[in-house]
């Protein structure tokens, strides 16, 4: 659940003139494909135009094997971002989203029937951020859902330390999986020095299961019956825009976690996931199938690396 947003790409600065690529991304979405392509079947809550964009966009929804049965259609205005990814796939973004239709998202569109009876339910902190209405729809969700995940996903220039911490401890008690990534989120929200202190931090407030991301160095993993274990990540075979990668980490391996994969061999599969994620452009310019992820973790564990061409 969250918001989806326009994705307007470039391959240089923005200015007029420069072609640049549409798409349609935002971590909610980029979370459900990569849940759906991992084999779950996934359905997306957010919020679209009722007109031919908010169509367009439910239309890819079904492209990536996500159902449209839970998207809300109302009259407003589409949330945008501009991106330019330089040749290493690092990224600088522009958002166009206050008062999107997206964060009319509140508590009455969800379900308690579907959040109840769903395998696991995913938010993060984008949609704490993005509107009362919609953090209050996560909240719902976390006192609903039977397999709560919360991906921190904190960023400054949406909400203050403050808020986004007190999301966090809310929230950590109810979850089954949290998954912060260190050192940006580890150290603002909990003030920890390390990955496995700021996995035990979570542990000891309620939270089921973490994964800790440490970006291109591995994954710190606690959770019930397993003990601190620290998982490499895997690296990528090309990176043209790294877009969705934490993302795809988080939707695969809650995916693979209610489909029966233990937490090491579930966060296995979402860093190969991720490091596959980053040869496409855009937030779902490229989803691995469940193949492909699988044949790249087991030749990165041979010492070999996949393409996904």
């Amino acid at each position: 659940m969250g918001e989806i947003l326009v994705e307007v790409a470039t391959d240089v600065a923005f200015g007029h003139g420069v072609p640049a690529r549409l798409g349609i991304s935002g971590d909610a979405l980029n979370v459900a494909a990569a849940a759906a392509a991992a084999g779950a079947r996934t359905g997306l809550l957010a919020v679209l135009t009722d007109d031919d964009l908010g169509q367009a966009i439910a239309a890819r929804i079904a492209e990536l094997g996500i159902s449209t049965s839970l998207l809300k259609f109302r009259t407003g205005q589409q949330g945008v971002y501009l991106v330019h990814s330089d040749p290493e796939g690092q990224r600088e973004f522009s958002y166009a989203r206050n008062g999107s239709v997206g964060s009319s998202l509140g508590p009455g569109d969800v379900d308690p029937a579907v959040f109840a009876s769903a395998g696991a339910v995913v938010a993060g902190g984008i949609a704490c951020a993005i509107s009362d209405t919609c953090r209050a729809a996560v909240f719902k969700a976390a006192d609903l859902a039977g397999r709560f995940v919360f991906d921190p996903n904190f960023r400054p220039r949406l909400t203050s330390v403050e808020d986004a911490t007190a999301a966090l401890l809310q929230l950590a008690p109810q979850s089954h999986l949290v998954t912060p990534s260190f050192p940006g989120e580890t150290s603002a929200l909990l003030g920890s020095a390390t990955p496995a202190e700021a996995a035990a931090r979570l542990r000891g407030l309620g939270a089921t299961n973490v994964a800790v991301t440490c970006g291109a160095e591995g994954i710190q993993l606690e959770g019930e019956g397993l003990d601190s274990t620290w998982t490499d990540s895997i690296p990528a075979p090309a990176v043209v825009d790294q877009t969705g990668a934490g993302d795809a980490f988080v939707g695969t391996l809650s995916a693979r976690m209610v489909l029966g994969d233990t937490l090491p061999e579930a966060a296995r599969l979402g860093a190969a996931a991720a490091s596959l994620v980053v040869g496409g452009k855009g937030g779902t310019g490229f989803i691995p199938t469940l193949d492909q992820t699988r044949a790249h973790a087991a030749g990165a564990a041979k010492g070999e690396l996949t393409s996904h061409a």
